[in-house]
């Protein structure tokens, strides 16, 4: 457990189509500023002005759901600046506070209260563009518009494991566990293992059931297909792939950084109430 330190410079980040977040955050900020905070404030989805913003930062508040952290993730990678979730969306399991909590809480923080959890994050290489993508989420490579199966060669550490014919093919995270990959039935891991989860998306004649990797694996995968396929990078970064397209998964090797006020443990509570009337 990482102990935190004191905070002087906070950056909000909120959705922008969402209105009570935007004016939640902004009430955060002068609330923040009264308590003689250096702040700043962009929406998520301005991620080069809130780069620019990022330098000196100690803490991030990310106001929103879960798609909302994904973005503030990105933004902040792979510099080690701690995300705060305020929870605006559905299920929020990112997410450390509710809005009517987040007030009392900031002046615990303020004060140097919480502990830092590091999640592991996915570094996505394509060999034909070179373009390299990190994901906090998951990785998938799927099929495009047209709703068809597409062909993906598997190949675990070098050695040639499968070839799955399906809709998709998730790598995730112990992060993503909790999103595309546990719909998909995939199992749910704790949220600072560092294992590699890959799960195929409706499979057909092949293996349905998801395969644990170590940290250190390496992932290659090749989508074949006569029509479209699709890399995706926390359901918000796309890439158009063409037949033949490899793309290499492994750990990045920085982490993505939450401040936590709830004990370690309170995550398996906080699943259950979340999930709650939900069929796993």
């Amino acid at each position: 457990m990482i102990v935190y330190c004191t905070v002087k410079r906070i950056g909000i980040l909120y959705h922008p189509k969402v209105e009570k977040s935007e004016r939640f955050a902004r009430d955060i900020v002068e609330f923040l500023k009264s308590k003689g905070m250096q702040c700043w404030i962009h929406s998520s989805w301005d991620e080069g002005d809130a780069r620019q913003a990022l330098a000196g930062s100690d803490l991030v508040i990310s106001v929103g759901g879960d798609g909302t952290i994904l973005r503030a993730a990105r933004i902040i990678y792979p510099q080690e600046i701690p995300i705060l979730g305020v929870n605006f969306g559905n299920l929020g399991f990112m997410n450390e506070l509710e809005a009517g909590e987040a007030r009392d809480k900031l002046v615990e923080i303020i004060g140097g209260a919480g502990w830092i959890e590091q999640r592991s994050v996915l570094k996505a290489i394509v060999r034909s563009s070179g373009n390299t993508y990190h994901a906090l989420n998951d990785v998938v490579i799927g099929r495009g518009r047209f709703l068809r199966l597409i062909n993906v060669e598997v190949a675990i550490d070098g050695e040639i494991f499968t070839t799955y014919r399906a809709d998709a093919v998730i790598i995730s995270t112990a992060t993503g566990s909790t999103g595309y990959s546990l719909a998909a039935n995939g199992p749910i891991l704790y949220p600072e293992s560092r294992d590699i989860l890959m799960k195929a998306v409706c499979p057909h004649l092949n293996m349905d059931k998801a395969i644990v990797l170590s940290p250190s694996t390496k992932i290659a995968l090749k989508a074949f297909t006569n029509h479209e396929a699709m890399i995706s990078m926390d359901g918000q970064v796309e890439e158009q792939l063409k037949s033949g397209d490899e793309v290499e998964v492994r750990l990045a090797e920085q982490t993505s950084r939450f401040l936590r006020l709830r004990p370690r443990g309170s995550f398996y509570k906080t699943l259950v109430f979340k999930l709650k009337g939900k069929s796993l």
